[in-house]
């Protein structure tokens, strides 16, 4: 038996996320579907972040175990022969059979992507949130600069997470411009469900001047979503990485 990481890339435009579930194709699925055909075994992929319906990646990481006599490295070989063309393995590796790409220690890093013009790009559409309105990019950076550190981050999540502890350690949060196009990178120890899409969303009010950039403390001491901003579409937001120590 052997443990067998994957990172994974894709474009999640056609699927319903990265966990299994009833009403739609998945990139679990998918994975479970073409690892099981060419191991002949009935593999399971445990995943290290279940992004939602229509965030890409292009660093996921999922592991599996197996029996296989098929070397580590060459699994990432085997599947993109079997992948659709929107799902990739950019790598395969061995690890420990106790190693979890959800308990072990590990930074993730984040982008999410705004065309800000007066006039959509339709060829960006599908990874670009459309924004045309003016944003003061000064005031949104300075905004960004409130998330981080250490903080509670209930204000900052979908009233429908379950988890019990809300607290999360930002590292990071730019914001860069470069003609019509406003990147947003995140990185931290860990995020609450569509935490990074809350307070981009947020951002883009601060940028529009519905908010001040020192507003955000309070909405952080405020521990209630209604005091956040909202939740910008899924379409902008990319996995780009997860480093483990």
């Amino acid at each position: 038996m052997k443990r067998v990481k994957l990172t994974i890339a894709y474009d999640g435009t056609n699927y319903c996320g990265w966990q299994i579930q009833p009403n739609g194709i998945t990139i679990e699925e998918v994975l479970n579907q073409k690892l099981s055909k060419i191991t002949g075994e009935d593999i399971v992929v445990i995943g290290a972040s279940r992004t939602d319906s229509g965030v890409h990646a292009l660093g996921n990481v999922a592991v599996f175990d197996t029996n296989s006599s098929i070397p580590a490295d060459k699994f990432s070989y085997a599947l993109n022969q079997k992948m659709p063309e929107d799902i990739v393995i950019v790598k395969s590796e061995e690890v420990p059979l106790h190693w979890h790409p959800r308990y072990c220690e590990s930074k993730k890093t984040y982008e999410y992507r705004i065309q800000n013009a007066k006039i959509p790009d339709p060829t960006r559409r599908l990874t670009h949130y459309f924004v045309s309105f003016d944003l003061d990019v000064e005031k949104m950076k300075e905004a960004a600069n409130y998330f981080v550190g250490t903080h509670d981050f209930v204000s900052f999540c979908n009233v429908r997470s379950e988890v019990e502890n809300t607290v999360r350690t930002i590292y990071s949060l730019e914001v860069e411009k470069e003609d019509d196009e406003l990147i947003i990178r995140i990185e931290g120890n860990g995020f609450l469900y569509n935490m990074v899409r809350i307070i981009v969303g947020t951002l883009v009010r601060v940028g529009r001047g519905f908010y001040a950039p020192e507003q955000i403390q309070e909405m952080l001491e405020a521990k209630n979503r209604k005091a956040a901003g909202v939740t910008a579409p899924p379409q902008g937001l990319f996995l780009v990485q997860i480093s483990y120590q």
